[in-house]
């Protein structure tokens, strides 16, 4: 993979490749960034840069990164205890190893939830164990197969427990000669602080509009027009640019639910809206969470729908015809309480809280807001 394949992020790149140029690269790089933003994409063009600097294997070791497969070349990540196993058995990278490599075969730039759904995870939360340190450790103990780098790319981290996250700062702190580890990151705050201070860390910037405007209608052939009405909505995440362009993505369908709840909401229809939180009690707690971030955004955009500022609105265009009609009705009186109220159904959702009575109290509460 090359650097030409990542969609924006050039300073970040030519900071990289600087480092190398210049003899002080560290053993340890955390990626930090939002999601969509290609730091996944970089690491893996990274790792492809660093396994194909030494001329006499390059041939060799580009076609095996072609099918990302190189032996110099570790990838760990959270995975869901594998179906048929029991306790005793400590979950590693390798039990999902075939669907990891045809999820990333199909490109760089995917999120947790499409991986949680190429494992099956239905309501299962994907975490690393020690079973993948210890893994880890193993095969950082191996030579290189190239006789060069050594590279280990570690997809979401803050997801280590703690055993898992204590025994991979050991090797942080004593790391296996000619070894590059590079740390994926969208949540640092959750890392140990004596990681932290062991990674040198970049940060990643959403990308730059342009940047997604281009892309969409260099690799998609998108017309520039429709390009910059995405570019927009996807404020910098080229995630939710290809979600987008694809008619039937999961957030049409959250549309849909908002709506459904805002009208009954405002109809004050009890037995409906009871109905409406047993059909979202159907979706699994993943998707439910990304629904409530969904319905927050849309909170948010209504109310700036309501100023008249083209330019502060980040809406598809079905989004801004329903907020003609139902801007209004999210004001300052309002709009507070009810993304805080998303927030906490979020909040306990994610921790086991009954998703049917959450989602029916949240509804009758949203009738309530919308009378204000």
């Amino acid at each position: 993979m090359d650097f030409n394949e990542v969609i924006g992020q050039g300073e970040v790149i030519a900071r990289l490749t600087n480092m190398v140029a210049e003899g002080r690269l560290p053993h340890a790089l955390l990626f930090c960034g939002p999601e969509g933003c290609g730091k996944m994409a970089v690491a893996m063009a990274f790792a492809s840069f660093l396994l194909t600097r030494d001329e006499s294997h390059r041939v060799n070791a580009e076609a095996m990164l072609r099918k990302w497969q190189h032996p110099d070349l570790l990838f760990s990540y959270p995975v869901i205890r594998p179906s048929g196993t029991n306790a005793e058995h400590k979950m590693e990278s390798d039990d999902f190893a075939k669907e990891w490599n045809s999820l990333i075969m199909e490109g760089p730039y995917f999120s947790m939830d499409q991986w949680l759904d190429r494992m099956g995870a239905a309501n299962q939360q994907a975490q690393m164990g020690v079973g993948e340190s210890n893994s880890l450790i193993r095969k950082l103990s191996l030579k290189s197969s190239q006789g060069g780098y050594k590279v280990s790319i570690v997809w979401l981290p803050e997801r280590m427990n703690l055993e898992c996250a204590n025994k991979l700062l050991k090797l942080l702190e004593e790391p296996p000669a000619m070894t590059v580890f590079l740390l994926v990151c969208e949540h640092p705050e959750q890392l140990l602080d004596t990681i932290l201070s062991r990674t040198q860390r970049i940060d990643f910037k959403k990308i730059a509009q342009e940047e997604v405007e281009r892309a969409l209608a260099e690799q998609r052939g998108i017309d520039s027009d429709m390009a910059h009405r995405i570019a927009r909505v996807a404020n910098g995440n080229w995630l939710k640019a290809l979600d987008e362009l694809d008619t039937g993505n999961e957030n049409r369908q959250f549309f849909d639910m908002f709506k459904m709840l805002m009208r009954l909401a405002y109809q004050r229809n009890a037995k409906e809206l009871k109905r409406w939180s047993e059909a979202v009690y159907g979706y699994g707690r993943e998707k439910q969470k990304r629904m409530l971030s969904y319905f927050m955004r849309m909170v948010r955009e209504n109310f700036m729908f309501n100023f008249q500022q083209p330019n502060l609105v980040y809406m598809t265009q079905e989004e801004e015809d329903f907020a003609r009609n139902f801007a209004r009705f999210i004001n300052e009186k309002n709009v507070v309480e009810m993304n805080e109220l998303f927030a906490r159904v979020s909040r306990d959702i994610g921790q086991n809280a009954n998703a049917k009575i959450e989602f029916f109290d949240m509804a009758l509460k949203v009738v309530m807001l919308l009378l204000r």
